[in-house]
């Protein structure tokens, strides 16, 4: 059984309003760069909708240095029209990600949410999330 310690958030960087579904990010992920699998455990589509990604079991690929001790959670969006950082959250997607991340503390108490520009240099996911989640 693996250690969680951190919930990491990301965004997809897919434009405003733009869907994508878990066998697309699976796509990229297995045929383009050849990974073994999509690298999040979950995903969040436009209408708040939860999806299974990578078995929470196994290692994520999506915080390089943080994937054997880490949850990674995605949500569809992350930027606007001009590819330009932005947090493109739905009503609903806000809703299921604080609803996933009950969850997951529940699972993994002693996991601290954070988002991926936490741990990068990168903007993602486009939001605050370590403040955001802070009381959960």
């Amino acid at each position: 059984m693996r250690t969680i310690e951190k919930i990491i958030i990301h965004c997809l960087a897919t434009p405003e309003g733009r869907e994508v579904s878990i066998d697309e990010v699976r796509r990229w992920h297995v045929k383009e760069r050849g990974w073994a699998d999509v690298g999040y455990h979950w995903l969040i589509a436009l209408d708040g909708s939860i999806e299974k990604g990578r078995n929470e079991s196994r290692s994520g690929a999506h915080a390089k240095g943080y994937n054997s001790k880490s949850i990674g959670v995605a949500y569809v969006g992350g930027v606007d029209l001009n590819m330009k950082p932005k947090d493109t959250r739905t009503d609903a997607q806000k809703l299921a990600l604080h609803c996933l991340m009950k969850d997951l503390k529940v699972r993994y108490p002693n996991a601290e949410i954070i988002g991926h520009r936490d741990v990068s240099s990168k903007e993602c996911p486009s939001f605050d999330a370590k403040t955001e989640y802070a009381s959960i």
